[in-house]
């Protein structure tokens, strides 16, 4: 398995432009700890081993537990989470999967329970920001294993 292109190297300009939306995530005040778990459910559902690689290390270094982690495909099957972090879960599963049913007016009402109308759209970019590292990974065939998480303060 090699990857395909190195695409920090190949176009900065983009990478700079991802990086903006993956910063703006510090300028919210969505917990750090759901943020990684929304970057895994997308990555799951993506099948993007590299970005799995990464938030896992990075929930875990954040203080998230294995059990949470390991449960996070099933969430809905478990007691682990908040209500807060399902809704936000099954917001992550509907944005990466827009085409197939959109977000209901349903969905929005649930989340809009536990999140105000900026929180929802901090929390849509954030799901967008993952979906686009996602097909970036993926698309250049990024390797998964080499990656150290740092903890940010």
């Amino acid at each position: 398995m090699e990857q395909r292109i190195n695409y920090m190297k190949t176009n900065r300009e983009v990478v700079t432009l991802m990086r903006q939306l993956e910063e703006y995530k510090k300028t919210t005040d969505i917990d750090s700890k759901l943020i990684e778990l929304i970057k895994i459910r997308a990555s799951q559902i993506n099948g993007c081993a590299f970005c799995l690689d990464m938030h896992t290390k990075d929930a875990r270094a954040n203080g998230e537990t294995e059990q949470r982690i390991y449960c996070l495909s099933a969430w809905r099957e478990t007691p682990f989470y908040l209500e807060s972090e399902r809704a936000a879960l099954e917001l992550t599963e509907a944005v990466t999967n827009i085409s197939a049913n959109g977000v209901s007016d349903d969905l929005y009402e649930q989340v809009r329970l536990h999140f105000d109308e900026k929180q929802y759209i901090d929390l849509v970019t954030i799901i967008i920001t993952i979906n686009g590292w996602n097909r970036l990974a993926i698309s250049a065939n990024n390797i998964p294993g080499h990656y150290k998480p740092t903890i940010e303060k």
